[in-house]
């Protein structure tokens, strides 16, 4: 997801930009710390989507693997 803000004061540009000189960062990443400071959030942990929640809950079901077999009995004689 993207994001792009307009309309930025010249005042805030600047102490965005500064800001972010002073940490030694780039400007996207001072712009979020301060949305993040300014939302009441700074310093909650980053979430980032890997999948980690669902790897490894797969559950063998009986049902759904009589079903699977099934159909592919039935696609091999569809393609005999």
């Amino acid at each position: 997801m993207q994001y792009t803000i307009r309309g930025i004061p010249p005042a805030v540009d600047d102490a965005l930009r500064s800001r972010a000189r002073e940490a030694g960062t780039s400007l996207n990443e001072a712009v979020v710390d301060a949305l993040a400071e300014g939302a009441g959030v700074r310093g909650a942990p980053q979430r980032r989507r890997d999948l980690g929640d669902v790897a490894g809950s797969w559950r063998a079901d009986k049902a759904v693997e009589s079903a699977l077999a099934a159909q592919d009995r039935l696609d091999e004689g569809l393609w005999r």
